[in-house]
């Protein structure tokens, strides 16, 4: 896998997210995901908070996700993210990571790229969509996250208890099984 930068990442991984953001019927914003106690609304609006979130830590004013968010929202709020990592200034920014450390925007990055990618088959999973990620990226937040960040995820009360995957495990299905999921 060639090396790829947490921009390019993130990049990805979105187009997917507001992809399906975009073909949940009305109706469906009411169903369960996924990650307990939260609807599909909670997630799209969790997701677009995490744009304001990530917008924040590479240098754009704080402000307030709109809620209830929509796929329009989510796709400015990415558009401004990667408008802003074209700065490699933002890259250097420091700020504070929702497990309390301090971070650079470059690791703000890649952290938001982990829970898009995560959400992003907890909104397939939810609204009947194919659940399939793009295998590299994957591959990517396998190599960048494990074993570490679930647990200190899980130590925060972010992360739900892991769950066993067989030892022949997909790359999917050993991300998913790590973040709590059951794929």
């Amino acid at each position: 896998m060639p090396d790829l930068d947490p921009a390019e990442l993130y990049r990805r991984a979105t187009v997917r997210a507001v992809d399906i953001a975009r073909t949940i019927p009305p109706d469906g914003l009411a169903s369960p995901t996924p990650c307990a106690e939260w609807t599909v609304q909670d997630l799209l609006d969790h997701l677009v908070g995490g744009t304001r979130f990530l917008g924040a830590a590479l240098g754009a004013e704080e402000s307030a996700p709109p809620v209830p968010a929509t796929a329009d929202d989510l796709e400015a709020g990415v558009a401004v993210c990667l408008e802003l990592l074209a700065d490699p200034a933002a890259l250097d920014r420091r700020s504070v990571s929702p497990l309390g450390f301090e971070w650079s925007g470059l690791e703000a990055t890649a952290g938001t790229f982990m829970d898009v990618l995560v959400h992003t088959w907890d909104l397939a999973t939810a609204t009947g969509q194919d659940q399939r990620l793009d295998p590299e990226l994957v591959q990517a937040c396998v190599a960048m996250f494990l074993p570490d960040m679930p647990e200190r995820g899980r130590w925060a009360g972010i992360v739900g208890p892991a769950v066993p995957v067989a030892p022949d495990a997909s790359p999917q299905d050993r991300l998913l099984g790590a973040m709590g999921r059951r794929p």
